[in-house]
């Protein structure tokens, strides 16, 4: 058996959301020695959130006229220029775009769309081509070529996506750092750590689960001891995904050495009554982003800070017969960061007149090509390497 199927199998696979494998420690830095260093949020809009609801063709009659019940009216939309508006549950977001810190790019997609929540899913988080299948994520192939230790990716909740899975190194799953911390401190654990010999890091499959266990404790005192730094004084509102944010803004600002942070909001799977739902979920993601980004500028951090929106794919531009929408394809993605070189429309709007057989949205940006200039131009990476193919670059940072 090798060393990654025996470590699924083991006692310790089925505590993995409490006791992230592959950690390692490393020396304390304070928030001044990291100033200056660039991090990456990445937000995933879970179940396929309608972009044109979120941000909206206010003037297309083809868009007023294919969903006659669902299409947002004007009153309900903020304006951002006499073709485009906000969804205005996205106030907060809206305000972020006016201070010039927001980047919409629109028609995001890839060749021969995959209409399956769980496919497309992993087409995002791997990278791949349609029909192709990774076992590994583009961030976790980041992890593999150009970092030494796992915690440089953290997905802030109970299970590891596989978007931070790579092939030698896997990011790691923190909800709580208290919580990792005393779970490394139960007795059954310390009893495994100090009867420990050298002699048992030496063998194969058991030498590895020992060594990831040793790893994971020394780690587990770090993330909970860096992350006691800084907690914020700023007001998250009170959902679970503002929490995670808060936890990844405290990470950030207390200084951790991590490069890449993943969240995700669920629920836009939304075939039936679709405005109520999702204007509610547009709230709770843009009152706590506005939050986060309040307390990365409070700190000087938001300049070093990229975060990245996207959904697994779009809706049907045709409402269905339940007032909602159907699965789709091409989308709208949204950059924030304090240090965009271009804010605002990137391109070019959604042809509604030049829809696919499906009557959905035609590509225009391959999403990948938003992965490479992450990559390049704010991590500073190959990203040829961690892609496998070259992408066009874009300039939003």
């Amino acid at each position: 058996m090798d060393r990654r199927n025996f470590l699924k199998q083991s006692v310790f696979a089925s505590g993995i959301t409490l006791v992230p494998s592959f950690l390692k420690g490393m020396e304390f830095l304070t928030p001044e020695q990291l100033s200056g260093y660039k991090n990456v949020i990445i937000i995933q809009l879970s179940g396929g959130n309608d972009g044109l609801n979120s941000i909206i063709p206010i003037q297309n009659d083809i868009y007023h006229r294919l969903r006659p019940t669902i299409a947002k009216k004007q009153s309900e939309t903020l304006k951002i220029n006499d073709d485009l508006a906000f969804n205005s549950a996205l106030q907060p977001i809206k305000e972020l775009y006016d201070e010039g810190d927001v980047c919409i790019i629109n028609n995001v997609g890839y060749p021969n769309p995959n209409r399956s929540h769980f496919r497309s899913t992993d087409i995002w988080q791997t990278a791949s081509d349609t029909n192709q299948y990774l076992s590994s994520g583009w961030v976790g192939r980041y992890l593999d070529a150009n970092c030494q230790h796992p915690y440089q990716a953290i997905e802030v909740d109970n299970s590891l996506s596989l978007a931070m899975k790579g092939n030698t190194l896997n990011g790691i799953a923190v909800s709580d750092p208290k919580q990792l911390h005393r779970t490394t401190r139960e007795p059954f654990f310390n009893q495994l750590i100090n009867n420990t010999q050298e002699d048992m890091l030496h063998e194969d499959n058991q030498g590895y689960l020992y060594k990831t266990m040793l790893e994971t404790y020394s780690s587990a005192s770090y993330i909970y001891e860096t992350s006691k730094i800084y907690e914020s004084k700023v007001t998250y509102p009170q959902s679970a995904f503002a929490r995670n944010l808060k936890t990844i803004a405290d990470f950030i600002i207390s200084g951790l050495k991590t490069r890449v942070y993943y969240s995700s909001l669920g629920g836009f799977d939304s075939h039936v009554n679709q405005v109520n739902s999702q204007d509610r979920l547009l709230g709770i993601y843009a009152n706590a982003v506005s939050a986060l980004v309040k307390d990365l500028k409070k700190n000087n951090k938001f300049k070093d800070t990229l975060i990245l929106t996207f959904s697994e794919f779009g809706r049907r531009v045709k409402q269905n017969g339940s007032r909602g929408t159907d699965h789709g394809a091409a989308n709208n993605v949204m950059i924030m960061s304090g240090s965009l070189k271009k804010a605002g429309i990137y391109n070019e709007l959604p042809n509604l007149s030049d829809l696919d057989n499906n009557g959905d949205i035609k590509y225009t940006v391959d999403f990948r090509s938003i992965y490479a200039s992450i990559l390049d131009n704010w991590l500073e990476v190959n990203d040829h390497i961690i892609l496998g193919s070259d992408f066009n670059k874009l300039s939003f940072v």
